[in-house]
C-alpha cells in the first residue's frame, strides 16, 4: 500500500490507530482523505479476513483541537452538481466500508467533528469524546445538507426529531450535550482520551472476532434497503444543491469569515 498523506497509521496488529492527519485544514476532509481511508480500510478487512486481525480500529484527529472540522471547503466551492454528487458517493462507499468491517470501528473525538467530520464518526460503531469536543452538521448555514449520510445516520443515533433540529438549526453541541441526547457513549478526560478508548479496544480484541464479526453484521442490517434509498436520496439532493446561488455564497462567506446572505436561489 502507498504511504497515506492525509492519514497516520499506529497501534498493533490487533488494535489500529487511524489518525486524521490534515493539521493545517484542522483535519478536514478531502476527496484525498475519503481515498485512503476507503483503501486502509480494505486492507483492513483482508487482513482480517486472512489473518482475524485487526480486532479493532480506533479513528481519532491529528493535534489537539480537531477530529475533523468538516469537508474541505476550499475543495468544494469548485464543484459543479454532478462533482459534489460523485463526491457524496465515494463518502458513501467509505461509510459503507466502516459499517461492514468485520471488527469494530471507535471513534475518539478530541475536539471538533463537524459537518463531514461529524458524518464521519456516524459510522464508527460507538464515539467516546474529550470533554473540548464539539459536535455539529452545520452544512444548512452554507445553503447545503449533510452529504456522507449524515441525514441518515444522525436520525438512527439520536431519533428522528433531534436530527430534525440539528439538521436544520445547524446548532454545535458541546460533549456533555452530545452524550445526554445519545449521540456520544461517554465523555472522558482530554489528555486521556486515546489510553481510555484503547483499554477499551482491547478489551473488544479479547473477543471471538468472528462472533463480534457476525454481531456488528447483524446489527447494521436492520432495513438496509431503506438506508440504502435514503443515502442515495441523499446524494443525489447534495449534488443539486451545487447548482443554487445559495450554496455559493454560503461557502465564499465561510472562506471570507463574513455572514452569509441568501436569497433563495
Amino acid at each position: 500500500m502507498k504511504t497515506p498523506e492525509t492519514i497516520a497509521l499506529s497501534g498493533d496488529a490487533r488494535v489500529r490507530i487511524v489518525h486524521l492527519k490534515r493539521p493545517d485544514k484542522l483535519n478536514a476532509i478531502n476527496q484525498q482523505m475519503i481515498d485512503e481511508l476507503s483503501v486502509v480500510f480494505r486492507d483492513f478487512e483482508e487482513s482480517f479476513v486472512y489473518g482475524r486481525e485487526p480486532r479493532a480500529c480506533v479513528l481519532m484527529g491529528w493535534g489537539e483541537k480537531a477530529f475533523v472540522a468538516g469537508a474541505d471547503l476550499s475543495q468544494m466551492a469548485g464543484m459543479d452538481s454532478a462533482a459534489a454528487e460523485r463526491f457524496s458517493e465515494t463518502g458513501y462507499v467509505l461509510g459503507k466500508l466502516m459499517e461492514g468491517a468485520s471488527f469494530p470501528i471507535v471513534a475518539a473525538v478530541n475536539g471538533f467533528a463537524l459537518g463531514g467530520g461529524l458524518e464521519l464518526a456516524l459510522c464508527a460503531d460507538f464515539m467516546f469524546a474529550s470533554e473540548k469536543a464539539r459536535f455539529g452538521l452545520p452544512e444548512t448555514t452554507l445553503g447545503l445538507i449533510p452529504g456522507f449520510g449524515g441525514t441518515v445516520r444522525l436520525a438512527e443515533r439520536v431519533g428522528l426529531g433531534r436530527a430534525r433540529e440539528l439538521i436544520y438549526s445547524g446548532r454545535v453541541l458541546t460533549a456533555e450535550e452530545a452524550v445526554r441526547i445519545g449521540l456520544v457513549n461517554a465523555v472522558l478526560p482530554h489528555e486521556s482520551l486515546l489510553e481510555k478508548v484503547l483499554e477499551l479496544c482491547h478489551r473488544l480484541a479479547n473477543g471471538a472476532p468472528l462472533a463480534v464479526a457476525k454481531a456488528k453484521q447483524l446489527l447494521s442490517a436492520d432495513g438496509e434497503g431503506t438506508r440504502a434509498r435514503a443515502f442515495g436520496r441523499e446524494t443525489r439532493a447534495f449534488g443539486a444543491l451545487f447548482a443554487t446561488s445559495d450554496a455559493q455564497e454560503g461557502m465564499l462567506a465561510f472562506s471570507a469569515k463574513r455572514p452569509a446572505v441568501f436569497t433563495g436561489s
